[in-house]
């Protein structure tokens, strides 16, 4: 099928500046071809889209540096800067981020292979995001253009900066998550060291004039390369305050490991799950099969809120199977363009050999493919394949799939889902498809316990935005919401003075005189 005019790629994008102390600096050195595993052409062939810097620890350094000085040991313009001027700079930001809205919706889907619906609405609720935490920030603030008195000494608390934040986003939301990260990290009052995902980098191409021209200097440092060479150095160093991660707990670990005071380094991450659903004999199963579908394949299970693993009751297993199978053999694959199109090419080019080796070792134990679909195999793509029985010693039980494979557990008594969730390295979410509350009831006040968000009839997802977005164990540290995040990214920080006429009087006139924009109660409209 041929390729809108619009969308197709025109020109390869080949990345040669990078943000550093406020200056888009060219780039000379070593780069890295950047490819799409969809193809231009009839006979199949990946797409090169362009290429990135491929940068060392001399430029991570650099970044460090810059972002070291912006922050200025707490003296430097962003961090002491009022806050009303700190949110003017993000409304420049995101007016400047609306006029990329095409190039960055074209480049999420060569880069990703995200569909095209998919595509607008991770720029849109982005761009919601933002909106929302500017506005969020200023409640915030003006809650705290306040003093409160106890025992004879009064308090002037608001929240400050942590110091120079490391982001580092994910391949999956490229845009979204990062930014769930960025946004709140940089209003706060942090300086921020940025490096893109390994798929989804040229999309951020786009938005680096915003970034360097919405900012005090140093604000934002944004590099290119491979983890391993640019954000180890910098973890090396000691000097990161902040490390936001939204990715696996293995790069989590190593980099926190490079630190060499770990005590100090506030974490917030956002890692893997491996999110189940559990499927009652009254579930309602229409209802259920829609749910089930959309978050086993949406965005073909390339999510951490995926559901990874699902539970269905021996009364319920025959009617469940064979309608839900049918249901996934009836989605429609394309490319991201393409009209109703639900299953898109795989932006790894290892995936399906990855995902066809869980299949092959759950044939192996006992398991079968229940739809007549499912394994099969272009150059891009592997068919979602509902695998049942699935058991505990196969690996797409035991591993985070992050693709188009889906596990089915049966079970006869609940203690059998509640107790491998309570042993699961993973507490996320969990769906839960039943009607009768009696037996609803006491499972949920269980399931409380055992992750951070119970979904009833309803597939697992991150949004709305302003819920509380978290993880128990190897999930999640810290709570990302727009609430949360500005709070995850920031401390409890205050003026105390004893009341007696000489801090009376003084307090009086910095407030008249406006001189500190810390001790303030300017009420932000």
């Amino acid at each position: 099928m041929a390729i809108p005019e619009e969308f197709q790629i025109q020109n390869t994008i080949d990345q040669r500046t990078y943000l550093v102390n406020g200056e888009l600096k060219p780039w000379s050195g070593d780069t890295t071809e950047v490819f799409s595993t969809i193809s231009a052409t009839e006979a199949y062939k990946p797409t090169l889209l362009g290429s990135i810097p491929d940068m060392e620890e001399k430029e991570a350094l650099e970044a460090l540096d810059a972002a070291l000085a912006a922050y200025g040991k707490g003296q430097g313009v962003w961090p002491t800067m009022h806050v009303k001027d700190r949110i003017e700079c993000m409304e420049v930001f995101v007016s400047k981020m609306k006029t990329k809205r095409e190039e960055v919706v074209k480049l999420l889907m060569w880069e990703i292979g995200k569909s095209l619906p998919d595509s607008r609405k991770e720029f849109d609720r982005t761009i919601e995001y933002i909106e929302d935490t500017i506005e969020d920030y200023k409640q915030l603030d003006r809650d705290a253009a306040k003093f409160q008195k106890q025992d004879g000494v009064y308090a002037h608390i608001k929240r400050g900066p942590l110091g120079v934040v490391l982001c580092l986003g994910p391949y999956n939301y490229p845009l979204n998550e990062t930014f769930a990260l960025l946004i709140p990290a940089i209003i706060m009052g942090n300086t921020t060291i940025f490096k893109p995902a390994k798929h989804g980098v040229l999309l951020i191409t786009p938005l680096l004039e915003a970034f360097q021209s919405s900012f005090p200097k140093g604000v934002v440092n944004i590099i290119f390369g491979r983890g391993r060479a640019v954000a180890a150095p910098i973890m090396k160093t000691g000097k990161v305050d902040v490390l936001a991660l939204i990715g696996n707990s293995k790069s989590a670990n190593a980099l926190q490991e490079q630190h060499p005071k770990s005590n100090r380094l506030r974490l917030v991450l956002g890692l893997e799950a491996k999110n189940p659903a559990v499927i009652l004999p009254d579930a309602d199963m229409d209802l259920t099969i829609n749910e089930v579908v959309a978050g086993t394949t949406s965005f073909n299970g390339q999510r951490c809120t995926a559901l990874k693993v699902v539970y269905v009751h021996n009364e319920a297993q025959d009617v469940f199977l064979k309608k839900f199978s049918k249901a996934i053999d009836d989605l429609k694959f394309g490319n991201p363009w393409d009209e109703g199109v639900k299953l898109t090419p795989l932006p790894e080019p290892q995936k399906p050999d990855y995902i066809q080796e869980l299949i092959d070792d759950a044939l192996e134990k006992g398991a079968k493919i229940m739809n007549d679909k499912g394994g099969q195999r272009t150059e891009n793509y592997i068919w979602p394949a509902v695998l049942f029985p699935v058991t505990k010693d196969m690996r797409v039980y035991q591993e985070e799939q992050f693709g188009p494979v889906i596990p089915v557990v049966p079970f006869s008594d609940i203690e059998e889902p509640l107790d491998d969730m309570a042993e699961s390295n993973y507490g996320q979410q969990v769906s839960l498809f039943g009607k009768d509350v009696y037996a609803l009831a006491p499972l949920i006040d269980t399931l409380v316990n055992l992750v951070c968000r119970v979904n009833l009839n309803s597939s697992c997802q991150r949004g709305p935005d302003v819920y509380p977005f978290t993880g128990r164990k190897d999930s999640a540290q810290a709570t990302l919401s727009v609430h949360d995040a500005l709070r995850s990214f920031s401390i409890r920080t205050f003026v105390a003075f004893k009341d007696n006429d000489l801090n009376n009087e003084t307090i009086q006139q910095l407030l008249e005189a406006k001189l500190s924009n810390f001790v303030s109660t300017d009420y932000i409209l």
